[in-house]
């Protein structure tokens, strides 16, 4: 990994000469599945729409690229993974919950 200026994370300067940055790409060694508590809830959007939103997934981005890409086909609706979250559209957290489970996520259920 190529460590530059532009991946630096959060400080941009520092006086202190044994001070060591965080970069943002740095590898995340991803949690085995039973071990993940994910917190599963629902959120209105712009426009009204309903979303099922999934947090607390600790690993790298890939992986939460994959589980998100696998919600998402099961599921057949769209969304999207950033900052750490799945998004799904709909009111699908029952089958979210359904396929969390078969995959052996820990889960709960979050609001209403």
């Amino acid at each position: 990994m190529v460590k530059n200026k532009k991946n630096r994370k959060g400080i941009m300067y520092s006086t202190n000469p044994n001070f060591e940055f965080v970069y943002e790409n740095e590898k995340m060694d991803t949690l085995v599945n039973n071990q993940q508590n994910l917190k599963v809830c629902i959120d209105k959007h712009r426009a009204g729409k309903i979303a099922v939103i999934i947090k607390g997934f600790i690993g790298s981005t890939d992986d939460l690229k994959v589980l998100g890409k696998i919600l998402k086909a099961k599921c057949g609706v769209g969304g999207s993974t950033k900052n750490g979250e799945i998004i799904i559209q709909g009111d699908l957290r029952d089958k979210v919950m359904d396929i969390l489970e078969k995959e052996g996520y820990n889960y709960k259920r979050v609001g209403g």
